[in-house]
């Protein structure tokens, strides 16, 4: 029988934490930094330090060439209000949201899912063709996918896709000169629907089919099975696919650049070519560097929108 002496000892000895487990936290530690360290390291050197240069660089004059070249001279926040009185940069951050909106989160999203579901159903044929079809364009890159595709839009007749009109007594036509955002748009969607249809079917897997399976046995259609079953269970990776590729997108430069070097008459020219012409055309690496950051305002905000909408705890 324990007495009314031991009885403080007994309970601090059964509120005392186990020594063993202290010693275990402790020697993870080492293991720990060893393994995350580098990464740390990394990030630091390539994402962080670089981010703040570019933060300091746009408060400045800095210029490539000229007098400003030697001497930069703290201007504060005047390169942000020249941008933000800027009919060109607000025309590319125009430019920016029209491809963003109908290539990324129209155009790959809506296509990915189509992509997903129908290769979800058990009754369809050649899966493995039309996979291996659409997961092409991923693998190809940027600047091999934008020669590739400028070839099929050339103006003379021997383009592609004059070949193709020409058989239907067609005129030859300048694509890239008639309908340029478009054909920027298509391009984006074609290389960006392997990565939406990957997402969207790995989703699709997690739904429960008992849920799917009561839905129908309640006489639901297909479509509202989809609307108020299936997609409320995978908002989540739709809204991270929506992040991700809102971030890859709005960083699109070459695929544009290559195909239509931001023209005709400036149609195409979104804000990563006009940070471009900005930076190392002109030579204005302050203004190049303040348009980089309202770029990056713009997407961070969009990023808490998504994460809002998706309900998602970070």
């Amino acid at each position: 029988m324990t007495s009314i002496v031991d009885a403080p000892a007994a309970v601090q000895t059964a509120v005392r934490p186990p020594a063993p487990r202290r010693r275990r936290v402790q020697k993870t530690w080492p293991l720990v930094l060893l393994l995350l360290g580098p990464s740390a390291v990394l990030i630091v050197l390539f994402i962080v330090l670089p981010a703040v240069y570019g933060i300091w660089l746009s408060l400045t004059n800095t210029q490539l060439t000229g007098f400003a070249a030697r001497n930069p001279q703290f201007i504060g926040i005047d390169n942000y209000t020249y941008l933000l009185a800027s009919a060109d940069f607000l025309n590319s951050l125009g430019q920016t949201g029209t491809f963003l909106l109908f290539s990324a989160i129209i155009g790959q999203t809506v296509c990915g899912m189509i992509a997903a579901v129908l290769l979800s159903r058990p009754w369809i044929r050649g899966k493995g063709f039309f996979g291996a079809a659409l997961l092409m364009p991923m693998v190809v890159p940027e600047v091999v996918a934008s020669l590739t595709w400028a070839s099929v839009l050339a103006t003379s007749p021997e383009g592609t896709l004059n070949r193709l009109t020409g058989v239907f007594g067609g005129e030859p036509t300048a694509w890239l000169q008639t309908a340029p955002m478009l054909a920027i748009i298509l391009v984006n969607i074609w290389r960006g629907l392997a990565f939406a249809m990957i997402m969207f079917q790995a989703a699709l897997e997690d739904v429960p089919a008992e849920l799917i399976e009561a839905a129908r046995v309640d006489g639901a259609s297909a479509v509202q099975v989809f609307r108020h079953v299936t997609l409320p269970l995978i908002r989540g990776p739709v809204f991270l696919y929506l992040l991700l590729t809102t971030i890859s997108t709005v960083g699109v430069f070459g695929l544009v650049y290559f195909l239509t070097r931001g023209g005709p008459g400036g149609q195409t020219r979104i804000a990563a070519i006009y940070i471009y012409e900005r930076a190392l055309q002109f030579s204005q690496i302050g203004i190049g560097s303040a348009a980089s950051i309202i770029l990056l305002v713009i997407v961070i905000v969009l990023g808490v929108v998504y994460v809002r909408l998706a309900k998602v705890e970070v």
